[in-house]
């Protein structure tokens, strides 16, 4: 997969995991994008854990899905780090 499709992924995958887990998160549109890359490494990481998937390979439906609940995974987590050092 190519560096513009991970950019795009990224940035649906990112928006729609803000969109279901509004919070007052930092960053413009760049934090989104790696917010939505991280999430599609996570989502195909526990989608090969659990027989249900494997590793993102472009821009289809079931890997926006995947990279969604990666991004929303990996916000659940950041969010529960951040209310920890505060």
């Amino acid at each position: 997969m190519g560096i513009f499709s991970w950019i795009i992924l990224g940035l649906i995958a990112g928006v729609l995991a803000k969109w279901i887990m509004p919070g007052p998160d930092p960053g413009g549109w760049i934090v989104t994008i790696v917010i939505g890359i991280v999430g599609a490494f996570i989502g195909g990481w526990v989608g090969s854990l659990v027989g249900i998937g494997g590793p993102v390979t472009g821009v289809g439906l079931g890997d926006i899905v995947t990279a969604t609940i990666g991004a929303i995974i990996f916000l659940a987590v950041y969010r529960m780090l951040k209310r920890r050092s505060h």
